[in-house]
């Protein structure tokens, strides 16, 4: 009782409460959003839950605060193999909630499901930043970035095969390519990428992906596709007019037009930044922009200001977590990005989104509170 006591306080003495003030608000402010755009659903279900999950993310955020990062380096076999056996269970529990994507794992008797690729997205920070140390004097040789590309490769692979979700096997790009600048790999690395990438887009284009995939990247493009705006073009459009459907200062909430009437598709998930827009006007969706580039400059500068190569790795991945998710679903609400079915951070709806928010977080106050390690020089691989 006496040590749990001590951790309590020693969090409170050396965590991150900015960081963590700063998520609760983000947090605060879509739990009300959730409330309005559930609304004329005529149960308070989604707010419960919602609320549950801030609850254990808070409680998530203060123990992972609480752990050592150089503990979670020691053991990243095990989170590899926590990671494909997390994955591989959507063979016999996963279901696609409707969205075609088989992402949620769904056990009797649960009350709700469970995305384990956010779960997957804090480990993968962990393990990748973990590696990255144990290659830091030599990041940039071939030994050192095929072994960063084979945990990439492992992930991504499983996930695309397991749960057909390309939105969230793009975060785990991004993490990488994130991750990958911070640490110091160099630029020429980057151009390979780029080229390759470029050169297995025609065979990507037209043996992996189906038709509604490239027709939702045409679209953007391509004005022919759709000018009616019935098919490929349809929840784009609904999502403009709602989130156009505010002006300055909104409807008011609980009094969006198209929101309160369903009109909108995912209004409480997807689209919920077009929710914001038709309810609270451009005066709301700039204070949800505000929040969330808040939280993301957070944790930018507990990364900059973190000696530690390691701990600084772990902010940045989360930064670019974040930065890409945010991107993502605000451009796609708008018109300018694909529809990939990523959540706004901290606003949608979501328990497990929400909680591995939190405990992702929590890695970023854990490095705010042990900016160096006595460990440090064992994880680093010397010169050879």
């Amino acid at each position: 009782m006496r040590k749990l006591l001590f951790r309590v306080l020693d969090f409170f003495r050396k965590g991150d409460m900015v960081l963590l003030l700063l998520c609760l608000a983000t947090t605060g402010f879509g739990v009300v959003i959730v409330a309005s755009t559930t609304n004329s659903y005529g149960s308070t279900r989604y707010v419960v839950i919602q609320l549950a999950a801030a609850l254990l993310g808070v409680a998530l955020y203060a123990m992972f605060s609480s752990i050592d990062l150089d503990t979670f380096s020691e053991h990243r076999r095990a989170l590899v193999a926590f990671n494909i056996m997390l994955l591989l269970m959507l063979i016999p529990f996963g279901t696609d909630n409707g969205t075609g994507n088989r992402s949620w794992l769904r056990f009797p008797l649960m009350p709700i499901d469970i995305q384990p690729a956010e779960i997957c997205k804090i480990t993968f920070i962990l393990i990748m930043a973990s590696v990255m140390a144990s290659h830091q004097n030599r990041i940039s040789s071939i030994p050192s970035v095929l072994h960063m590309v084979a945990h990439l490769g492992l992930l991504v692979g499983l996930n695309m095969v397991l749960s057909r979700d390309a939105g969230v096997s793009l975060i785990f790009v991004f993490i990488f390519i994130g991750m990958a600048f911070a640490g110091g790999v160099g630029l020429g690395w980057f151009g390979l990428g780029a080229g390759l990438i470029a050169a297995a887009a025609p065979v990507v284009w037209t043996k992996f992906m189906d038709p509604y995939q490239r027709n939702r990247i045409l679209v953007l493009i391509d004005p022919s596709i759709d000018p009616q705006g019935i098919n490929e073009r349809y929840h784009t459009r609904q999502s403009l007019q709602s989130l156009t459907g505010g002006g300055l200062t909104g409807q008011g909430l609980f009094h969006g037009r198209r929101t309160q009437t369903d009109a909108l598709f995912a209004k409480h998930t997807d689209y919920i930044f077009s929710s914001i827009g038709e309810e609270l006007g451009f005066v709301g969706c700039l204070a949800v922009l505000v929040l969330l580039l808040a939280i993301i400059g957070r944790c930018i500068y507990v990364g900059v200001r973190t000696p530690d190569y390691m701990r600084r790795l772990v902010c940045f991945g989360a930064a670019a977590a974040l930065i890409f998710q945010v991107c993502s679903n605000v451009g796609m609400c708008v018109g300018v990005t694909p529809v990939i079915g990523l959540t706004l951070p901290f606003i949608s709806y979501g328990g497990s989104s929400l909680v591995s928010l939190f405990a992702m977080l929590g890695l970023v106050s854990g490095a705010y509170a042990r900016p160096t390690s006595v460990a440090h020089e064992i994880y680093i691989q010397p010169p050879r």
